[in-house]
């Protein structure tokens, strides 16, 4: 018997850094007019947030999650519910800053019959103030940072820490983010939205954008495109294609997050990059097939039997 195959694998240790959201769903037949009421058909409350959801996926996936970052006051029952949330799936939540007298994030989802959501989200402007707790405690035992683009302005010089220090550093980008400088440069992974990536490098074409970003960053880059394929570049700089898997959609809130969890996890893992991704592209297409945002994240024996069966699609 091969005793070190049988040994127990080790968990991957990734710390998600973020802003937390409660997110109020509504399932609806159709986007209200301008000044109109509609009813939803069915309701749910969910801890959302990017990196929080990263979080979720990373959890259900195998693997061991903190999360660090701003929420609202201790007492407001919006942070109370979200740390309770995560706290059910074993997310280490020692390392949230409540801010006095703030209110913790709130979005309104609402989800149509084809699973696409809209959603509002408040965020006050204030939480970009807070001051993370102390480097060497959260670089620690760390595999892995996964962090939210909009947390750049309070998280940036831990990230570039821990690129000192030979840490990875995946960033989830979904909105335009600087061209030089900050989380560009102080990551190891860059993974952009199809709007964030074209928003960033100013074209509307992803492979165009992805080689302009090279000259600016030698972090691996690439752009994820909802139900088609997601496109990256490899180390000589050639454009691939890691094709999607085609599933109904019922709900696509979280998917984004999931693929994002599970890539960081495969990356610690020291999975191959087409590997990694084709297994973050059948955690989030196997999310979309429930409701739930990201608490709908599958198990990681449901992703290994999916690949074992799903064709996977570029179209």
């Amino acid at each position: 018997m091969n005793f070190r195959e049988a040994a127990p694998r080790r968990l991957s240790h990734i710390l998600c850094i973020g802003i937390p959201v409660r997110d109020m769903t509504f399932h609806v037949q159709g986007l209200p007019g301008r000044g109109f009421k509609i009813g939803a058909e069915r309701f749910e409350e969910i801890a959302g947030g990017n990196a929080l959801n990263a979080a979720v996926a990373i959890s259900r996936l195998g693997g061991r999650a903190a999360f660090c970052g701003p929420m609202g006051d201790a007492g407001e029952t919006s942070s109370r519910y979200i740390f309770d949330k995560a706290a059910e799936l074993g997310i280490a939540m020692q390392d949230i800053v409540h801010m006095p007298g703030l209110v913790t994030p709130i979005s309104s989802v609402m989800i149509d019959p084809g699973g696409e959501r809209t959603i509002i989200t408040f965020r006050d402007p204030e939480l970009w103030k807070v001051h993370l707790p102390d480097t060497e405690r959260l670089l620690a035992h760390c595999d892995a940072i996964l962090v939210e683009s909009r947390c750049a302005p309070f998280c940036t010089d831990l990230c570039t820490e821990a690129r000192r220090r030979d840490i990875p550093v995946v960033v989830d980008i979904d909105s335009a983010m600087p061209m030089r400088g900050g989380l560009l440069t102080a990551s190891s992974h860059l993974i952009f939205s199809s709007e964030a990536l074209q928003a960033t490098a100013g074209t509307n074409d992803d492979a165009t954008a992805l080689r302009t970003l090279a000259g600016f960053t030698s972090s691996f880059l690439a752009g994820t495109r909802g139900p088609q394929s997601t496109l990256w570049l490899d180390a000589n700089g050639e454009l691939q294609e890691a094709p999607a898997f085609p599933v109904h959609t019922v709900d696509t809130l979280g998917a984004g997050d999931v693929f994002h969890g599970a890539f960081a996890l495969a990356m610690t893992e020291n999975q191959e990059v087409p590997t990694a991704l084709r297994f973050a592209s059948a955690a989030a297409a196997i999310k979309c097939t429930r409701f739930g945002g990201a608490f709908a994240c599958p198990q990681r024996s449901e992703v290994e039997a999916f690949l074992k069966e799903a064709a996977p699609t570029s179209a």
